[in-house]
């Protein structure tokens, strides 16, 4: 109890401490207007890229472990997945509003300066160690060191606990949550905010709120009761924020106070007043989805997310060439010297077929001009030679290239025109294109009076061309792969020959190698910038065949491939890999080769690579598009056609650098890879996504989509790439976990309201799924992290921060969306003991997540419709979440039940709905048995425990109603009143309850049932009792005894469909037995009532009975079947049947129309049984009127008086026998009683009348009056087997001397009696004696103060005994209670029966002179028992009295009435004795 109530405070106090922390941060805003708060620094920032970069990397390894994870195209894991990015713990609200840290896509650090210079402190995001999408920050491990022993225990304690995750804080290393970061946060914000305290109200409209990141609320709302600090109070914020808690603390403890922790509570009263007014406050039937779903996200967010920045701060995002201007000053040079005169726009060749006659060799692929005649192409301005297929290869200028050529040969005049025709070329291109100069100008901020000089300097560079130029060039052939194989034996023998103008040198060759390595340096010096640099690899031969080819070409070894370089596209220090060229459309060719290419130029000996400066300049170019032009939105540029991705900008800026690609030899390839690292930076910007999901798409395409003629596999030519394999690699790896981070805030970043924004999402997945083949098909990594399991882990983490906003501002959202005006303090707020109404609020937010995201989200995320459905997803994850909060909430709920039971049932409703519309058919659930009835099982009983309390109530009131409205009927065709409708009703509304909470655990169910069939039984037996105890009132009315009848009818009637409405067969077996031993119970309860009924007619026809007698007795005249008889004998039969006839027809055509079928059955059966006893009893065999009779016949033995009285009574006339005449009228009778009671079918069925036990009865006494004396003393011997001590306790022995071991076995003897019986045949008569030897008589049990003379009679009882002696009696022993006879008698029985006809009763008297002997005990022995043996002796168990069955008590009295029959006297006699009540005085 202590640790519940612990934990019962501790929760509480965090719970508090969530709203109070929330009123503090707000505090200082109340009367603020709403926009956005200044945003972070970009992540592609001037001043620190370092620390972007650390930002992001730290951000990302916090959400996810405290290790870095290993980047995914390490090879020592090549299964790193997404699993490194695990889903992040629930966020608590106050650290979801530090989350929007990426909200600008305006990149200009300097507007942020000058915009927000004084608020970098207002909270952490401002700072650049918290500017990363991820809501976690690097500081947040540092716990305060004043907090920390303070809450260690408490997180200790309650880690395992739901609600700790509630609680208010930031996530330290060990993923706990401490409060130590809060107050961090505090302080930040406090020493920026102590002087704003006290500002006027016109001041404090420039202030901000700064609203959470993933679930903004509108403009016009306020999260709470606002607070400031006290101006006069000087303390630091830090204490006024302890102080606050403490006060927090406080309240709860004192609030804590007031509820007991032990004992139970009265549960408060759920009923309102009215019958079954319980029932009507559940909703049964709850749909909480609204027509619109609840915007969590407002406008204010989505402007947010429409002018935020958001990029990866990578390396090579971070474009540090933006600040290099010594290289940006040369880049610019080098652009206006592209562009000024383009080599898109050169001079073209005049080419004319021309007739060589020496040996010339083609300028382009320095292949033989082959021929006698007309063997090539030559230009006949600048006299370039060539073949006709290689004049469209050729890209010098032919105006330059005459020029050199006029130049050398000293014509001056000729280069004076060609001079003078590239300047009006140049000026031309200036005054067409100034746009292009212009943007170039402002690009590098260069002032007009430079750009002015420095156009003067570039167009006389270009018209120098290379008079002045020269270069020394340091050419390392560093290695080749993937060639093609030229030998037999399946390789080649490479080997390379580098061309600079006329000097050519070559390598050493490696044998048997597709990959060689050579690593040799050759240095050449060159004075033409149009010169080229040409690599061809060869495969050395030295065999008969490259002989022979030496001899008639210039080349005998098997060529493999070339590269040719311009030397105007070289700078600096290079290292390149090339991909190797054809030379001809004949040859096969595969492979590239790597070299290290130095170049000194003079003038220019320290400036970058040109791949260096291009990237400068696409970067500086990309800045200034964006950034300041376009005020941090990227412009996406408008093309159609199979190379629009190799469109990055608008005409002018594309212009620029196709230009610089084509003068400096920049492949496309690195073009689209620069601009994809440009991107990087933009990525959330709308349209991005689909621009970079494009460009990777066709990048993945140019690596992974090899020619058959290659052999190079996709890693290697990737490997091979300018841009830089890891510099690349680390860009995706970095884009990749921003994206996922990103994603995992989805609602935030991609708004349901806005369809651009939705479908930057959809983009945004096809680019995670173009990176992730990317991996697979050119990285060639074997299992990349699935596109489809990482935006699926992403979805469950942005639910997760979902639940845990909705969750922590619950009524405020509810609030909002219905307009609500509802105050409640922060502490009320959240789920509470006292009530629950924070819960139904909180599945209406989750449905209405749950719409959104299957109503929006999953129609935009469809590219996995396999794996991911988002919609199922946030089901799922929203469930979970829910259900562990739920849960817990109901455990704790559980001690305490300070709610009403209604509550906790319509709550039940809620969550069934909630489940059975979202979470039933989810495929991750499917066949697991729901735990959410678990939860309500103990409320549920609850529940039902109080029903029954209230339907035993609401039973009392419908039977007092219906007695007062004295049991009517409902209607005309409803024969029972209106309680039993009532009670049903009642009975009925409360199972359609627990019907329509569908359990679908089978034996949660199975308890409710067990449970409810409990009070069925209880609520019915109770109205079966009340009936019960009043019913023999109301005997005496005309038909409310028929409808009570009915009533309880009709309970079993709605009893049997209550059963098959709980499911019947398919019904828990517990509650089967139960209702179905409540149906007999009401059946036996229903047969209680209609034999009362029927007995309440027995006055009534014992007169009618009387009358049948007395006119049965006035029937005279012999019993034959003559005609004449018979009709005398119908005639007199109706007589005799008038008076009971007369009765029936009134009482019987009532009850017809009163009762029910069954009913009716039951109270015809009783009153058949009441008419066949009375018949029985008055006519066939009457009883006496005096004391004489029958009852006289039993105590004969008592009294020596009563002998004379029997006497009497037998010579009276009224005492004879029923005539043959008599009996066959009586019998006619019954046969017309019996057809009346039948009714032609609407009444009893003949079997029953026919089997009816009674009728029988009657009868079979009726036959006895035909039967002999002696027949009816046989029928009584062999009927009657258990007439003293049950036939039992007869001990045989082998003779009279031997004492049986054992005792007799039977309960209370009076003592026991040996004899011997010996039985003998006669072999010629067949006549039988019987020789009786009494032995002895042994513990008698007898007290008496005066002479005891025990004495035997033993009497032998069959037929045919009238003329024979049948009893005999010894000697009487004087005060001797184990007396000694051996005395022996001898009965002859004769031969017309067997010996099983006959028995031997054995009484022991005591004698008394003067008076009636007393019997002491007696003991019957059948001789059917000695038949088989022939002699026995046995021991015999004394009785009190003889005992006897129906037939035997029939035979009785029929013989107690033949006063006349001398046998029939002894024989009544005999059987009536019993053991005298005084034993002696």
């Amino acid at each position: 109890m202590m640790r519940s109530v612990e934990l019962k405070t501790q929760l509480l106090i965090r719970f508090c401490l969530i709203q109070d922390l929330s009123c503090l941060l707000y505090s200082i805003q109340e009367e603020s207007q709403r926009k956005p708060l200044p945003t972070a620094a970009a992540q592609c920032s001037f001043e620190d890229p370092d620390s972007a970069v650390d930002d992001r990397d730290s951000d990302y390894r916090s959400e996810t472990s405290n290790s870095i994870p290993p980047p995914y195209h390490t090879t020592s894991q090549p299964n790193a997945s997404v699993h490194q990015f695990p889903v992040p713990m629930r966020l608590p609200q106050q650290l979801l509003l530090q989350g929007n840290s990426r909200d600008s896509c305006n990149d200009s650090m300097q507007s942020y300066d000058l915009d927000y210079p004084e608020r970098r402190a207002l909270s952490p995001t401002s700072s650049s160690r918290y500017g990363s999408s991820c809501n976690v920050s690097q500081g947040s491990s540092q716990l305060s060191e004043l907090d920390q022993c303070h809450e260690q225990d408490d997180d200790r304690r309650e880690r395992d606990s739901i609600h700790s995750c509630h609680s208010s804080g930031s996530f330290s290393r060990d993923g706990q949550v401490g409060f130590g970061e809060q107050e961090k946060a505090l302080e930040v914000t406090g020493e920026e905010e102590k002087g704003r305290v006290c500002e006027p109200k016109d001041k404090k409209k420039d202030t901000t709120t700064h609203l959470p990141p993933d679930l903004v609320l509108p403009k016009d709302h306020v999260l709470g009761p606002q607070e400031s600090f006290p101006e006069e109070n000087g303390s630091s914020p830090f204490t006024q924020a302890r102080a606050h808690w403490i006060r927090a603390v406080t309240k709860v403890r004192l609030q804590l106070q007031e509820i007991p922790d032990d004992g139970h509570p009265s549960l408060p009263q759920w009923l309102p007043e009215g019958p079954a007014g319980g029932l009507y406050g559940i909703d049964s039937m709850p749909d909480l989805r609204r027509k619109k779903p609840l915007p969590l996200v407002s406008d204010l967010a989505m402007s947010l997310v429409q002018s935020r920045k958001a990029g990866i701060t990578s390396a090579m995002a971070t474009r540090t060439s933006l600040k290099d201007e010594e290289l940006k000053s040369h880049v610019y040079k080098k652009t206006l010297q592209a562009l000024i005169y383009p080599i898109s726009c050169t001079t073209p060749h005049n080419f004319e077929v021309w007739t060589a006659t020496t040996p010339t060799y083609c300028y382009e692929c320095e292949g033989l001009l082959w021929g006698i005649a007309r063997q090539g192409m030559r230009c006949s301005e600048c006299g370039v030679k060539c073949h006709e297929k290689c004049q469209d290869l050729l890209n010098a200028d032919c105006l330059q290239r005459a020029a050199e050529k006029s130049s050398k040969h000293g014509a001056e005049d000729r280069t004076q025109n060609i001079i003078m025709a590239m300047k009006d070329r140049m000026k031309i291109r200036e005054r067409n294109k100034p746009e292009i100069f212009e943007v170039i100008r402002d690009v590098f901020t260069v002032s007009k009076v430079a750009h002015v000089q420095q156009m003067k300097t570039v167009k006389q560079s270009v018209l120098d061309g290379t008079s002045k130029w020269s270069a020394k060039i340091t050419i390392t052939v560093v290695c080749a792969q993937g060639l093609q194989a030229k030998d037999k034996t399946g390789s080649s023998d490479p080997y390379v020959t580098v061309q600079v103008g006329k000097t050519k040198k070559r390598t050493k060759t490696i044998f048997g190698n597709l990959n060689p390595v050579w690593e040799e340096k050759f240095h050449f010096e060159c004075h033409n910038s149009s010169d080229r640099i040409k690599v061809r690899v060869w495969d050395e031969d030295d065999d008969i065949k490259s002989r022979v080819k030496q001899r008639l070409k210039r080349e005998s070894d098997d060529f493999l491939g070339q590269t040719i370089i311009e030397v105007r596209t070289l700078s600096g220090e290079m290292d390149v890999w090339y991909n190797l060229e054809k030379r001809t459309d004949k040859s096969a060719v595969s492979g590239a080769i790597r070299l290290q290419i130095s170049v000194e130029i003079k003038g220019e000996e320290k400036v970058a690579p040109y791949h260096v400066q291009y990237t400068c300049l696409h970067e500086n170019l990309f800045h200034y598009l964006t950034d300041i032009q376009g005020s941090g939105g990227v412009l996406i540029p408008e093309a159609r056609g199979d190379d629009a991705w190799k469109v990055y900008f608008d005409e002018t800026a594309q212009e620029i650098v196709d230009e610089f690609a084509m003068r400096y030899g920049i492949e496309s390839i690195y073009q689209a890879m620069t601009h994809f690292a440009c991107l990087s930076s933009k990525y959330m910007c709308p349209g991005v996504p689909a621009v970079m999901s494009t460009l990777l798409a066709n990048i993945n395409a140019y690596y992974a989509h090899t020619t058959a003629s290659t052999n190079v596999s996709a890693s290697d030519r990737f490997a091979a790439s300018n841009f830089g394999k890891e510099r690349f690699v680390k860009l995706l790896d970095q884009l990749h976990n921003s994206l996922r981070i990103d994603l995992s805030t989805y609602r935030n970043n991609f708004p349901a309201g806005s369809p651009e924004r939705l479908q930057d999402l959809k983009s945004t997945v096809d680019l995670l799924t173009s990176i992730t083949f990317f991996r697979m098909k050119v990285q060639e990594l074997q299992s990349p992290p699935r596109a489809s399991q990482v935006v699926k882990d992403c979805v469950k983490a942005c639910l997760n921060s979902t639940y845990e906003y909705i969750f922590n501002n619950c009524h405020d959202l509810y609030s909002r969306q219905y307009q609500l005006k509802q105050e409640l303090p922060p502490e009320e707020q959240g789920p509470s003991i006292r009530n629950l109404d924070f819960w139904p609020k909180l599945i209406t937010l989750i449905v209405s997540i749950i719409e959104e995201d299957k109503n929006s989200y999953t129609l935009v995320l469809n590219q996995f419709p396999q794996e991911l459905n988002v919609g199922k997803v946030s089901a799922e994850v929203m469930w979970q979440l829910f259900a562990q909060d739920m849960k817990y909430a109901l455990e704790e709920h559980e001690k305490d039940r300070l709610c009403k039971s209604a509550d906790y049932m319509n709550l039940h409703f809620k969550v069934k709905w909630l489940h059975n519309e979202y979470v039933r058919d989810l495929p991750a659930l499917q066949g697991q048995v729901p735990e959410y009835p678990v939860w309500f099982e103990q409320f549920v009983l609850q529940w039902l425990d109080e029903n029954e309390d209230v339907s035993l109530e609401f039973l009392r009131g419908a039977l007092e109603r219906d007695k007062k409205d004295g049991f009517q009927q409902t209607s005309e065709h409803a024969l029972f009143s209106c309680s039993v409708v009532d009670v049903f009703t009642q009975l009925n509304q409360s199972f359609e309850i627990i019907r329509k909470l569908e359990c679908p655990d089978p034996n949660i169910l199975a308890h409710y049932m067990r449970r409810f069939a409990k009070t069925i039984g209880k609520v019915l037996m109770q109205y079966a009792n009340i009936l019960s105890k009043s019913f023999p009132d109301y005997c005496t009315k005309e038909k409310m005894p028929c409808i009570l009848m009915n009533n309880m009818q009709q309970l079993r009637v709605q009893l049997e469909k209550m059963f098959e409405a709980m499911g019947g067969k398919e019904l828990d077996p517990e509650a089967a037995d139960s209702l179905k031993e409540l149906q007999v119970k009401l059946n036996t309860v229903l047969d209680e009532l209609s034999m009362v009924f029927g007995n309440s007619f027995q006055v009534r026809i014992d007169e009618c009975v009387r009358q049948m007698a007395d006119i049965l007795g006035q029937v005279r005249g012999p019993g034959n079947a003559s005609p004449n008889a018979r009709a005398s004998v119908a005639q007199d039969a109706d007589s005799v049947l008038r008076p009971l006839m007369d009765f029936l027809d009134g009482n019987l055509t009532l009850f017809a129309t009163v009762c029910e079928k069954t009913v009716l059955k039951r109270v015809l059966k009783e009153l058949w049984r009441v008419v066949m006893n009375t018949m029985e009893r008055m006519i066939v065999l009457p009883p006496l009127t005096d004391q004489t009779g029958t009852q006289l016949i039993f105590t004969a033995a008592k009294e020596l008086s009563h002998l004379s009285k029997l006497k009497d009574h037998m010579v009276r006339e009224e005492t004879r026998s029923l005539t043959p005449k008599q009996c066959e009228v009586l019998d006619l009778a019954l046969d017309t009683i019996k057809q009346y009671f039948h009714a032609g079918g609407n009444g009893l069925k003949k079997t029953f009348l026919e089997k009816s036990s009674d009728l029988q009865s009657l009868r079979y006494a009726l036959s006895l009056y035909t039967q002999t004396t002696d027949t009816l003393i046989k029928t009584f011997v062999r009927s009657q087997t258990a007439q003293v001590h049950d036939g039992k306790g007869i001990r045989f022995t082998a003779n009279e001397d031997i004492r049986p071991e054992k005792g007799s076995g039977v309960d209370d003897p009076v003592g026991e009696v040996s004899i011997q019986v010996d039985l003998f045949t006669h072999p010629g008569t067949g006549e039988h004696k019987v020789t009786v030897k009494v032995v002895a008589a042994n513990d008698l049990k007898w007290q008496t103060a005066g002479m005891f003379r025990p004495f035997v009679e033993v009497t032998m009882v069959g037929p045919h005994q009238s003329e024979k002696k049948r009893k005999f009696t010894t000697k009487s022993k004087s005060n001797n209670w184990a007396p000694k006879y051996n005395e022996t008698f001898h009965f002859l029985l004769g031969n017309e029966e067997g010996p099983e006809a006959y028995e031997l009763q054995i009484c022991v008297k005591d004698y008394c002179f003067a008076r009636e002997d007393r019997v002491l005990g007696l003991a019957v022995m059948p001789l059917r028992d000695v038949a088989a043996k022939g002699s026995c002796a046995c021991w015999c168990p004394l009785g009190r009295k003889i005992h006897m069955d129906e037939t035997g008590m029939t035979i009785l009295r029929i013989l107690s009435q033949r006063s006349n029959d001398e046998v029939a006297r002894e024989f009544v006699k005999l059987k009536s004795e019993s053991r005298s009540m005084e034993e002696g005085s």
